[in-house]
């Protein structure tokens, strides 16, 4: 004999069982979470690329600037739809204000590349203590991070002396300086050094991308940019 088919009843989905639907690669928290790993990598390039070039010729108008990049993002964040986006814009603005300051009028002294650029540090730590704007703050702190171990290679390399030679001559007499800096980077002291400290970044950006939150995705993007934009920096200069 023949069993008739069985009936099969609809169960209500419990708790548990919606949050793990749509956590596949194409899941809406997976598409933000990439999103806001290829902002924070694009933010980190606009001070290298752009900012710098401008202060040179108005760091006041940089420095003004910064008003505008705190207006915007607190704008974005009164929004549901782009509360992410201000949020990391305003951990940007922190970075963009140490930017200018430092490569308008201090960009000759290596020494206070690293205390200038943490300004915006306890702003931070307050943000993060109250739990406000995490996104933002992740990102400046993973971006800090990446500015630390790019000097420290400086520093290690003994790359300071040609910092400053930069800084201070014309940039049509720079090809000389670039030349003598990249054959200290490429002796078997300042390749080693790069592996090591690139593995760093490399590592602390994989560890944060493990993380669900969109925050950790935001220190990893701008961590793991800074090998990217240290490999352009390099490659430009042996252009020249």
């Amino acid at each position: 004999m023949i069993s008739p088919p069985s009936t099969v009843t609809s169960q209500p989905l419990t708790p548990s069982d919606r949050s793990s639907v749509g956590q596949g690669f194409f899941s809406r928290q997976t598409i933000k979470n990439w999103l806001t790993f290829l902002a924070s990598g694009f933010l980190v390039s606009v001070p290298v690329f752009i900012e710098a070039p401008l202060v040179r010729f108005c760091p006041e108008i940089s420095v003004i600037m910064t008003a505008g990049w705190l207006w915007l993002a607190f704008y974005l964040m009164k929004q549901p739809k782009t509360h992410l986006w201000g949020d990391l814009l305003f951990g940007f603005s922190w970075s963009w204000l140490a930017g200018a300051i430092y490569w308008g009028w201090f960009r000759w002294e290596p020494l206070i590349h690293l205390p200038i650029e943490s300004i915006g540090v306890p702003v931070a730590l307050w943000c993060l203590w109250r739990g406000w704007g995490q996104v933002g703050n992740f990102f400046y702190v993973g971006s800090l991070l990446g500015t630390a171990i790019t000097d420290a290679y400086f520093y290690v390399t003994g790359l300071i002396p040609h910092w400053r030679q930069l800084m201070q001559v014309d940039p049509s007499l720079a090809t000389p300086i670039f030349q003598s800096a990249l054959e200290q980077v490429q002796t078997p002291w300042g390749m080693s050094w790069a592996v090591v400290l690139g593995n760093c970044l490399l590592g602390m950006g994989l560890w944060a991308m493990q993380k669900s939150d969109h925050h950790w995705w935001a220190l990893g993007g701008a961590v793991l940019s800074t090998i990217l934009v240290d490999s352009l920096f390099w490659f430009a200069a042996s252009l020249a």
